[in-house]
């Protein structure tokens, strides 16, 4: 049986809840506009690219736009819903359609004319090739 120490669990939640609304104010959060259905994302990166990858199950690449400006990647498109059979009748209805908007401030300076998007199973891929001054640089120390 785990031993019960006062206020140790609190303290975890509250250092838990500093970090995350510490990378709010920093805006270390991708921006989330939210409209009727908003797709989820994952946002990485490598030495040389930043990846987006986004899910948008039964879209067609045509309803999705893709725009780069002052660092900020921002994917916006429409899933619409499917034509009704005048006979049918729901039971249930889970899946979201309308507009979406998603908006990404990248860290980093990147080359807007050299990004790649491919739509592959219903998920979305846009690799961004950084700049060689987002790169970073490697700084060597020296003994004296």
């Amino acid at each position: 049986m785990k031993a019960v120490v006062p206020g140790n669990g609190l303290t975890v939640l509250r250092n838990e809840m500093d970090r995350l609304f510490d990378r709010i104010w920093e805006g270390d959060l991708p921006e989330r506009r939210l409209g009727e259905w908003t797709p989820l994302l994952d946002f990485s990166e490598t030495k040389d690219l930043f990846f987006v990858k986004m899910e948008v199950p039964g879209m067609d690449p045509k309803d999705i736009k893709i725009s780069l400006q002052d660092h900020v990647l921002t994917i916006s498109g429409e899933r619409k819903k499917e034509e009704e059979g005048k006979d049918e009748r729901f039971y249930r209805i889970e899946r979201s359609y309308g507009v979406f908007t998603r908006s990404i401030r990248l860290p980093f300076p990147v080359d807007d004319y050299k990004v790649n998007a491919i739509f592959k199973n219903g998920v979305l891929t846009i690799a961004i090739p950084k700049t060689e001054s987002g790169k970073g640089i490697f700084v060597p120390i020296k003994t004296a």
